[in-house]
């Protein structure tokens, strides 16, 4: 039988562990090397949509500063909302001072089996590559290099107000693609909730920045339940869409990861 000593260490670790969990903050991580292009032209006409669901970017907060990710960072949809600092290096296309630009990540690069990984299949796994928008790549090197070698690190995404829920389906299907996302930028789980009170509903990942519930939650107030891929942390937004929401509108939480 464990002494009372012991037994409140363990209490005290558990606590901790548990706020540790509870509150966990994402940092920058370290610098790593890959190869970065662009796709689209100035407007960033051809970024707008995208794998991760987000529609229009100007919309939704995204702007011009986005990238489309390689498979190994896209995860599956996973990696979408992650956010990155980038700076040209060893190159002669590189700006001077090799500036860090800040980009999200709102889309696919998917593999070209047809062409070889170090000629043309940039994005073919295992590489980790990342396809700008111009607009972006060009704030870090000239555009007539066409690809060029980059540092970049995971960084939190710094986001203005709460999580935003687009929402789509049917009365008996709810979409909710997941945007303007801090800390980690990422979600890896979802659950939500039709009135002030209840069982949570799960709701399983369909693709990109997208959460989908096969039930019939229309007439009252929903409440959504977040947790973070990244560091685990899990945040509830109470009440975001009220009792007369409508499919095709998109609605704000007062909550956020840090």
């Amino acid at each position: 039988m464990a002494s009372p000593s012991t037994a409140f260490l363990a209490l005290a670790i558990a606590l901790l562990c548990a706020a540790t969990t509870a509150n966990a903050r994402f940092t920058a991580m370290q610098w790593t090397p890959a190869h970065a292009t662009f796709y689209g032209d100035e407007t960033a006409a051809e970024t707008m949509g995208g794998a991760c669901g987000y529609g229009n970017l100007y919309a939704t907060g995204y702007g011009t500063d986005t990238a489309a990710l390689s498979t190994t960072l896209f995860k599956d949809g996973y990696g979408c909302g992650t956010c990155y600092q980038i700076r040209c290096t060893g190159s002669p296309w590189c700006y001077s001072g090799s500036p860090v630009i800040t980009v999200t990540a709102t889309n696919l690069c998917p593999p070209n089996w047809a062409q070889d990984s170090n000629n043309g299949g940039w994005c073919n796994p295992p590489r980790t590559h990342f396809d700008l928008s111009k607009p972006a790549f060009m704030r870090m090197a000239q555009w007539r290099a066409g690809i060029v070698p980059v540092m970049y690190r995971r960084v939190p995404c710094v986001r203005r107000g709460g999580l935003r829920f687009a929402l789509q389906g049917n009365p008996y299907w709810l979409l909710a693609y997941v945007m303007n996302v801090g800390g980690a930028g990422d979600v890896v789980e979802m659950w939500v909730r039709s009135g002030g009170a209840g069982a949570w509903t799960r709701m399983s990942h369909n693709w990109g920045a997208a959460y989908q519930a096969f039930a019939q939650l229309g007439g009252r107030a929903l409440s959504f339940k977040v947790t973070s891929y990244t560091t685990r942390q899990t945040i509830v937004a109470t009440n975001v869409a009220p009792a007369n929401w409508c499919l095709g509108l998109t609605y704000q939480a007062r909550v956020n990861f840090s």
